[in-house]
């Protein structure tokens, strides 16, 4: 069954692939949204058992680990100076909206007499700003519960792939109504058009050397990321590799051969509908059955909540929407989900912004989320 999975998980994209050739209403929806949506339906179905956790696994880590620097080979950095000032300020803007509702929430949850709601604000603050890479942390920290710490997780794991399905269709159209479009001008990465190009000539001999050099330089970089980030003592392991990938992209990008291979973007966005696909598959509504409510309600609030007061802070600040999106992504999703989002809003331009702003809320979540949960409980 695990082989049958595997097969399922990497070759489904291509099915799809085929299907948004040649139906308009799957063109309209675009790849991104039908694979994410595909892996949601097997993960609901509970047509895969529980062995093929493992695989899956493996598959979410290999293909996104892959597709990080294959993806950012192509980026013109110059480029990013165009977008770079937006999205700090829109990152910033996302932290102040999670840590304002997550304040609210503690104080509601305290007058109804919820135990401990410091513990829900500090992981909040922290999963919505650094992933749940820094919920470790945060929980030795607090002192937070394990049967707490693991329902909050799982959890979120279903609150955050609506959210992420919400992103990936109609929220753009609907926060364009208030906020502006995004200043198109000439900026370094591939259109979607391209990118669809790039992915049928993946096909062709003579595509073999420009993928096997694109496959072999994303190899070395993913080597040298998984070797180098226990050794560096700086932050989580799983933190450390995602920026140690980020960082080596963007300098192999420096090379003009690999910034011009054209296999490059083409595969590592194929590798991304792979890791839709398969971390779609994961979500389980059953986690949702015979839990606290409170924490539903908390997480479902912190989550939304925090989304809208962002979108009002960046009509304020006179941020577009594909920089609200992609900051916010970066901010409740952790940088794993900005490649996704980027291509869904066919604005890869925005990559290498998510990709920062998403590293600085890692480096800052854990001392953030500490920080808010002790001033809370001590009445500060």
């Amino acid at each position: 069954m695990e082989i049958v999975a595997a097969l399922l998980f990497v070759g489904g994209p291509a099915l799809v692939l085929l299907l948004v050739r040649h139906v308009a209403a799957a063109r309209a929806l675009g790849p991104i949204v039908l694979c994410y949506a595909a892996g949601l339906l097997i993960g609901l179905s509970g047509l895969l058992p529980d062995s093929t956790g493992d695989i899956r696994t493996t598959i979410t880590e290999a293909s996104l680990a892959l597709a990080l620097p294959l993806l950012l080979f192509s980026v013109d950095i110059a480029a990013w100076r165009h977008v770079a000032g937006r999205a700090m300020l829109s990152m910033l803007l996302a932290v102040v909206a999670v840590v304002f509702v997550a304040t609210l929430l503690f104080h509601l949850f305290q007058a109804r007499g919820v135990a401990a709601p410091e513990q829900l604000a500090g992981m909040a603050v922290g999963m919505y700003t650094g992933g749940i890479a820094n919920m470790g942390a945060i929980k030795l920290a607090l002192g937070i519960p394990d049967a707490r710490y693991l329902l909050f997780a799982t959890v979120d794991t279903v609150i955050g792939s609506l959210y992420l399905l919400f992103v990936l269709t109609v929220a753009h159209r609907l926060f364009a109504r208030f906020l502006r479009p995004f200043p198109r001008a000439p900026q370094g990465g591939e259109t979607a058009a391209e990118s669809r190009e790039s992915q049928g000539d993946l096909l062709r001999l003579a595509a073999i050397p420009g993928i096997a050099a694109a496959l072999g330089a994303a190899a070395v970089c993913v080597g040298l990321a998984v070797v180098l980030a226990p050794r560096i003592g700086i932050g989580e392991p799983q933190v450390m590799v995602i920026v140690l990938l980020t960082t080596f992209g963007l300098l192999a990008s420096l090379v003009p051969r690999l910034r011009a291979n054209r296999a490059a973007p083409g595969l590592g966005m194929y590798l991304i509908y792979v890791f839709s696909l398969t971390v779609a598959a994961s979500m389980d509504l059953s986690a949702l059955a015979g839990m606290d409510p409170s924490i539903l309600i908390f997480i479902v609030v912190a989550t939304f909540g925090s989304l809208a007061l962002h979108a009002v802070l960046c009509r304020i600040a006179r941020v577009d929407v594909d920089t609200f999106l992609i900051t916010s992504v970066a901010a409740i999703m952790s940088p794993a989900f900005v490649p996704m989002v980027a291509r869904s809003l066919r604005n890869p331009a925005l990559l290498m912004s998510g990709m920062t702003t998403g590293i600085l809320g890692f480096a800052i979540g854990n001392y953030l989320g500490i920080t808010v949960a002790l001033m809370l409980a001590s009445g500060g």
